[in-house]
């Protein structure tokens, strides 16, 4: 009986609280994981919208760019609306949609078409050519354009433009800043 009794004491095994703190560290690991990758995966969807971003304020500060070379834009102008750079500025001072340049052709001006908001080719829509395409509005993800032009101090001859793209892509609120410099001259 007294050997029954000590065999009994070397087989201790785990409680159940042992079980219970053991599972839930667990369970708490793999929900961890799960969240960890379900948050990658939708910062990875935002890529197409990134993307489009980049693009965007390329094609703003390429609109100043061809502004100036063709002689639309002269250097008196290149600037904002009621900024201390030059007194004539033509571009729109604060954040504002993406919209069609209007009839100067140029990006970020106060005559820009906001009743033909700027949308992306998507192909699954209508055909043309025997190509399959649909617009989507950028306005679906709330893209904003803000194009700052700054003077260099003790360079006459020498500005900045920062062109900032702010958006929504799913549940992130996103940025994208292109900053470069353009001259009087071409």
């Amino acid at each position: 009986m007294r050997n029954h009794k000590m065999s009994r004491r070397a087989q201790s095994g785990f409680t159940l609280l042992e079980v219970m703190v053991a599972g839930l560290v667990m369970v708490t690991g793999v929900l961890g994981v799960a969240v960890m990758l379900a948050t990658g995966m939708a910062y990875m969807n935002t890529s197409q919208l990134d993307y489009i971003a980049q693009q965007k304020a390329a094609e703003a500060v390429e609109s100043i760019f061809t502004a100036r070379d063709m002689g639309q834009a002269t250097w008196t102008t290149i600037c904002n609306v009621g900024s201390s750079v030059c007194s004539s500025g033509i571009f729109v001072a604060g954040p504002v949609s993406l919209c069609d340049p209007g009839p100067d052709g140029i990006v970020g001006t106060a005559d820009d078409n906001c009743n033909l908001p700027d949308s992306i080719l998507q192909p699954n829509g209508n055909t043309i050519n025997n190509v399959t395409n649909s617009r989507i509005p950028l306005s679906d993800y709330n893209f904003q354009r803000t194009i700052t032009i700054s003077s260099y101090p003790n360079m006459l001859n020498l500005r900045q433009i920062q062109v900032i793209i702010t958006y929504k892509a799913g549940r992130f609120n996103k940025t994208y800043t292109l900053t470069t410099s353009i001259s009087n001259f071409s």
